[in-house]
């Protein structure tokens, strides 16, 4: 048993959604034996919704008269002070206090330990970990579930059982080490789990209890970006850490490819954190036209007012940056790009490459032939595409395949393969659908011109 130590072992219920307490109860552990304990109602100066009080018994009249947390704080300073805060899944309740400390302007610490973890490290093989599972495993009584006082007094005599298991005084200090994630990691996530997740790009999938997607995301580096979720404090990932038992993953090899592979995933699975737009972005089209001379302009507008688009963006500084490429590549005018307004002549601080068809030095004639060439550009350029990437390790190189203007899916080819003719790419193709989250997507990869240069196969 681990010993000359305090804990204290705590259990707050809450409003729900906006996690203000409403009861709190603390227990202080000298060695194995209770010295301290300090219980009470909390005035959230909060609505109590009605599913929270059929859950909890707490409602709003009951806890009207209750001290407010700000009233009790020095009670839970002093019976905390110098002791290792223990509760079942033990960051939520640890956040839950220290958000509330922290609009007293009172930066509140403490090492902490998590009780669902320790459980399946000292009494490893129980079909739930869960308080109420977990109690009923190892017979233990609990009276008033789902009630501060109820639950911490459960999880005191649990606490107690895990300090009297063999290995305790290793396991305890080994979670108590600075290095350690086990206070970190969700409570129902076995470490293994989370130690097998690579240090490479792809896709995600937290998983619950029954196996439900319930998360999906994307990384460059899978384990690190996991573990973001871990540390970040905010009510949605505490919800959806406290929910993780399980998390899988699929390698992409390049960033790219993983942001199609999420788009993909969360459209079939619809994890229910994961927040979708519910409006469709705004969209930005290149168009042209012809003035009274004859001169033809490249334009901005509205997607949704021009009627056959050169090409759509999803936001106004890549469809401009764009039009800016164009005009350097094909020595076109900013003024008749309209990249500059109300002005005679063309002056852009960055573009230099017109050719003086705002001062009347250049033909209309050659300088249309130019824009046209821009114009089959674009189109050439936005209706076949086959963008190479890198492959899953070092023996193979991806693609992702466009063919006339539609997003067919993306591949993955052993280094030993020879491709001649893009055609041969479809045998090793893995089909996905288009919609216009991939199109925004893909819109970005025609803006970066090194990613062009080194576009086809053979």
């Amino acid at each position: 048993m681990p010993t000359n130590q305090i804990y204290t072992i705590i259990d707050v219920e809450t409003t729900g959604r906006t996690n203000k307490i409403t009861e709190i109860s603390i227990f202080r552990l000298d060695g194995n034996e209770i010295v301290d304990e300090f219980t009470s109602l909390v005035n959230p100066n909060a609505f109590i919704p009605a599913h929270i009080t059929a859950l909890t018994g707490i409602d709003n009249e009951m806890v009207a008269d209750a001290p407010t947390f700000s009233e009790i704080a020095q009670n839970v300073l002093r019976i905390t002070k110098d002791s290792i805060f223990v509760a079942h899944n033990v960051n939520f309740d640890y956040n839950v206090i220290r958000n509330e400390f922290k609009e007293l302007e009172i930066d509140f610490r403490r090492k902490k330990l998590c009780s669902v973890r320790l459980s399946r490290k000292l009494i490893p093989g129980l079909p739930s970990y869960s308080l109420g599972k977990l109690c009923k495993s190892l017979n233990i009584h609990i009276s008033d579930r789902h009630r501060a006082r109820g639950d911490a007094a459960a999880t005191v005599v649990l606490f107690q059982l895990l300090l009297s298991k063999e290995t305790a005084e290793e396991t305890f200090q080994q979670f108590l080490k600075k290095e350690s994630k086990e206070a970190t990691l969700p409570p129902h996530l076995p470490s293994e789990i989370f130690d097998e997740l690579p240090n490479k790009p792809g896709i995600y999938y937290f998983k619950n209890k029954r196996g439900k997607v319930i998360y999906v995301g994307k990384a460059k580096n899978i384990q690190k970006r996991v573990l973001g979720h871990f540390y970040n404090k905010s009510k949605k990932e505490l919800d959806l850490c406290r929910e993780t038992a399980d998390i899988d993953y699929e390698l992409s090899g390049s960033e790219l490819i993983a942001l199609l592979m999420e788009d993909a995933a969360i459209k079939h699975y619809y994890p229910r954190y994961n927040v979708a737009s519910k409006r469709m972005p705004k969209r930005f089209a290149i168009f042209e036209y012809a003035d009274r001379r004859g001169v033809r302009h490249l334009a901005i507008n509205d997607a949704k007012i021009i009627q056959n688009p050169l090409l759509v963006f999803y936001n106004i500084r890549d469809c401009r940056t764009y039009l800016e490429r164009l005009c350097v590549q094909f020595e076109l005018c900013p003024k008749y790009c309209h990249l500059q307004e109300n002005v005679q002549e063309c002056s852009h601080f960055m573009i230099q490459s017109c050719k003086g068809i705002c001062k009347n030095e250049e033909a209309i004639e050659h300088y249309n032939e130019r824009v046209q060439q821009a114009i089959d550009y674009s189109k050439e350029s936005s209706q076949n595409l086959v963008i190479k990437q890198k492959g899953r390790n070092t023996h193979e190189e991806a693609f992702v395949l466009v063919k006339n203007g539609l997003y067919l899916g993306y591949g993955f080819i052993d280094n030993e393969i020879q491709i001649t003719h893009t055609d041969e790419l479809e045998h090793h193709l893995i089909k996905q659908k288009d919609n216009v989250d991939v199109q925004r997507i893909l819109r970005k990869v025609l803006l970066d011109a090194n990613v062009r240069r080194g576009l086809v196969f053979g």
